[in-house]
């Protein structure tokens, strides 16, 4: 029965958020995705090389799609067994990707899993190398794996209503033994993704509607903004030039870039070592940041309190 008010209280507060959502500033277009099989650009890496990879949210059959510039799919790495809800990718140094087998709406998974998985310009089956992650606390609906672009550390951001939390992966992962994270720091609230920069002094979290961006190793709020309009805006990757790119869910959807706002770049700068005593939080006219929390988180209070309600009269003698 939680498990139900949970997954109706998030499907209802996203309606909600994206309905409220503040416009964002305009983007440019990188590509348009060619291939009819990427439905549900969930996850999001821009390489080093100019390549993007993605991956489909939950309900494909465990796949990355490597594409071009152009839009077009010039390979894709396929493994075995099924996966339960892969929601993300991180980069994992040249050839290869982490995969982020996270998702778990009804928060009922014991563990979750990443995968380090090869790309390349070819099509191909693989049998990556699997480790298994376990919550220090419950178990957490997530779609956010950051990889520390130098000491490539593993970390992830669960996708809660109320303010989400990170999770810092042991420096050295397993596969003997399950590997416990470690609650390291509040986070985004309702994460789709994030991105490290590539001094990896600072990452970036996105929502539906905004992104915020931290500071690494102090996880300090630097300040949030709005994104561009999308359908269902997801993924997230910061490109070479700390450009960020930007996809959405549907088929044949586009890839925007946009640039960090001005405010924030100042503040992210390396002579600002120490963060701003408040964050630089970006608005639209016709929203802000908080729109999201007001309309979403309110009425995800409304639909838990309502089942409260019900259990308690199902409890009743």
């Amino acid at each position: 029965m939680l498990d139900r008010l949970l997954g109706l209280a998030s499907a209802v507060s996203f309606a909600a958020g994206t309905a409220a959502a503040p416009a964002g500033p305009p983007a440019q277009l990188a590509l348009t995705f060619e291939d009819p099989a990427i439905v549900e650009s969930s996850g999001l890496v821009a390489t080093d090389d100019g390549l993007f990879l993605t991956t489909n949210d939950s309900g494909d059959g465990g796949r990355v799609f490597v594409v071009d510039r152009s839009g077009r799919t010039v390979g894709t790495t396929s493994w075995s067994p099924d996966p339960l809800d892969v929601e993300a990718l991180a980069p994992a140094g040249p050839g290869e990707v982490w995969v982020g087998d996270t998702g778990d709406n009804r928060r009922s998974r014991e563990s979750i899993s990443v995968l380090r998985v090869p790309y390349g310009h070819e099509h191909r089956t693989a049998e990556p190398t699997a480790y298994e992650l376990v919550y220090p606390d419950r178990a957490h609906d997530a779609e956010t794996l950051l990889a520390h672009p130098r000491t490539g550390q593993l970390f992830v951001v669960s996708k809660d209503i109320f303010g989400g939390t990170v999770y810092a992966a042991p420096k050295r992962l397993s596969t003997e033994h399950p590997n416990r994270l470690r609650a390291v720091a509040d986070g985004f609230a309702f994460a789709t993704d994030g991105s490290f920069f590539p001094d990896g002094r600072h990452y970036v979290v996105r929502g539906y509607g905004t992104a915020a961006v931290y500071t690494f190793p102090g996880h300090e709020r630097v300040g949030s903004f709005p994104l561009p309009p999308q359908q269902q805006g997801e993924g997230i990757s910061v490109g070479v030039d700390d450009e960020l790119y930007l996809s959405t869910e549907g088929q044949y959807t586009d890839l925007l870039r946009m640039e960090v706002p001005r405010q924030i770049a100042r503040a992210m700068a390396p002579a600002a070592d120490v963060p701003p005593q408040r964050p630089v939080e970006i608005t639209e006219e016709s929203g802000t940041p908080w729109a999201w929390f007001l309309g979403g988180g309110l009425v995800a209070a409304f639909v838990l309190a309502g089942g409260w309600l019900l259990l308690r009269r199902g409890q009743a003698p």
